[in-house]
């Protein structure tokens, strides 16, 4: 089975809210909804040694994906040849048990289909060829698409591309997401290892990290 996911560079990232855009233009997202949410990790550190990013937040795509485990009707499930963690929105029964499973809290509430809704890695894009709507407009060129199976796919060159030390991963709370974040350590302290859903930061794209 395929490891589809994304991984963002974030020493090429801007912060210019480019892949929320992509994203909800491409499929159709409701006002106040987001399927890719970019927090600002606010400037820490001491005058005049201070640093700041913009951590774009998504469905991690999951080895060990609870929202899977916990549907009761299998709306949420994994694609068994692409590996993408996805939604069948004739299934959702609207009992969001995925959405209070997931750690990043990156499940939406289509509040007019009364169903959830994520990102899909653009999968009507992916299938025929195409890269995902946020991959193909990121300004900084930060963003990349492939299966880390696959070690010729744009993500896994990118992370082979990337010193050990600057590879990253959301906090591991025994789901194992696989989209990586690269920061380099002379652009900037690596500061989600305490990030939760509960901090609301992966809720709103406002916020900052202690």
């Amino acid at each position: 089975m395929a490891r589809n996911c994304i991984v963002v560079n974030l020493d090429r990232c801007i912060g210019c809210y480019a892949c929320e855009v992509a994203c909800k233009m491409e499929n159709d997202i409701a006002l106040g909804e987001r399927w890719n949410k970019v927090v600002q990790v606010e400037p820490f550190g001491e005058f005049p040694h201070l640093s700041t990013y913009w951590l774009p937040v998504m469905c991690q795509q999951c080895e060990e994906s609870p929202c899977t485990h916990v549907c009761p009707t299998g709306a949420s499930y994994r694609d068994e040849k692409t590996g993408m963690v996805l939604v069948n929105k004739e299934k959702c029964i609207g009992c969001k048990y995925c959405m209070m499973a997931c750690p990043y809290g990156v499940r939406n509430w289509n509040k007019e289909q009364h169903v959830v809704e994520k990102c899909t890695l653009c999968n009507h894009l992916t299938a025929a060829g195409e890269k995902p709507a946020c991959v193909k407009n990121c300004c900084g060129k930060a963003r990349f698409y492939g299966d880390l199976d696959d070690p010729n796919s744009d993500a896994s060159l990118e992370l082979t591309r990337a010193d050990a030390d600057a590879v990253h991963y959301l906090p591991d709370a025994g789901n194992t997401p696989l989209s990586a974040y690269i920061l380099s350590p002379k652009f900037g302290e690596w500061r989600a290892n305490d990030l939760t859903q509960t901090t609301n930061l992966y809720v709103t794209t406002e916020g900052s990290v202690d």
